[in-house]
């Protein structure tokens, strides 16, 4: 995938949502937030990242530091805000070189991590902005397949932290299959622990519990912007399994 293209195509997405709406408008899937917050939130990450990777930092960048990190006055200025904000990343990935190590919140990863990152944060965001405002969203099925993936990698970093329990208990699994056509290994996950960590494979597996449907409805499902009974996700087996999921890992 040219994550680029697809992160640069999602920031335009994403800004067409905004041409219009009140950004009063409540976000019920980011509580206490409205349609202004998620946009600017979405357009100061990007610029957090891009300066993160310009100057190669080993080390977080306190939020506050972001250059030009808020949207100026008026709609069209801020949307050219946003777009420039993405388009600061890429640039800075490609002078920084993609294989460089920057700091993340995983541990230093090489540049172009950032730009796949705020790809599926700013797609799982433009889901916040359509719920709010009633209208559909999809993504290309195999950019919903690969927030799945990119999802269960972190989730496989950082879950039981500070002794949080795991998503999974031994001995139970989960399984994930999208149905859309063409996505091959790409569109199924079986999650397991594994020596005390969850880890995961593109393979076929039943699972103690499995959900079957759509990449962008199970990506919706699993980032708790939807539940599984307002979509065509099928559930099936253990029912708990699936419940302990939802609850230990974040939005």
């Amino acid at each position: 995938m040219d994550y680029a293209a697809a992160f640069l195509a999602e920031n335009r997405a994403f800004s067409e949502l905004f041409h219009d709406a009140d950004g009063a408008t409540p976000v019920p899937t980011c509580p206490g937030w409205g349609l202004e917050q998620v946009f600017r939130h979405v357009g100061r990450g990007d610029r957090w990242a891009a300066q993160i990777v310009r100057d190669r930092l080993d080390e977080p960048l306190d939020f506050r530091s972001v250059e030009a990190g808020k949207p100026p006055p008026g709609r069209a200025d801020a949307i050219s805000w946003l777009h420039g904000g993405a388009q600061r990343l890429v640039d800075a990935v490609e002078l920084s070189g993609v294989e460089t190590p920057v700091w993340t919140f995983l541990g230093n990863r090489p540049a172009n991590w950032w730009i796949r990152r705020r790809l599926h944060e700013t797609a799982v965001h433009r889901a916040d902005a359509a719920l709010a405002l009633g209208t559909d969203f999809a993504l290309a099925p195999d950019v919903a397949a690969d927030a799945i993936t990119e999802f269960l990698e972190r989730i496989a970093v950082q879950a039981g932290d500070k002794g949080a329990a795991l998503p999974l208990d031994d001995g139970t699994t989960l399984h994930l299959h999208a149905t859309d056509p063409d996505l091959g290994e790409a569109g199924e996950w079986t999650v397991a622990v594994d020596q005390g960590r969850i880890a995961f494979a593109h393979e076929h597996g039943k699972g103690s519990v499995a959900l079957r449907g759509g990449a962008t409805e199970l990506l919706l499902v699993l980032s708790r912007r939807t539940t599984v009974d307002d979509t065509g996700v099928e559930v099936f087996g253990d029912d708990a399994v699936w419940r302990n999921w939802l609850e230990r890992t974040p939005l």
